[in-house]
């Protein structure tokens, strides 16, 4: 299981506070097995909203940056016998040692 985000935790933390002090006030519960029911069921009700906060899409090492595809400059255009580099690969980039 991935480790949760920030976003995550925050959330989460944020609906056990929120709906245990809304239940506790709603249902004016002053015994020991009534605060533990209801905080039981703010901490699966804190658990399922971390759970279901979309985490971030994760872009590959060669994924497109934004301004990596930048038009090139009219100087590189103008200039006869200009070489363009060759994209690398991943094997160029790391070798492997056996």
């Amino acid at each position: 299981m991935p480790r949760p985000t920030a976003a995550q935790l925050a959330y989460g933390s944020a609906t056990v506070i929120v709906s245990t002090i809304a239940m506790l006030l709603l249902s004016q519960t002053s015994t020991g097995l009534g605060v533990a029911v209801i905080s039981a069921a703010a901490l699966a009700l804190g658990l399922l909203v971390a759970l279901t906060v979309p985490a971030p899409k994760r872009r590959g090492r060669h994924a497109a940056r934004p301004g990596a595809s930048a038009p090139a400059t009219p100087a590189a255009e103008a200039a006869p016998g200009a070489r363009t580099p060759e994209p690398r690969t991943a094997s160029a980039e790391h070798p492997v040692h056996h």
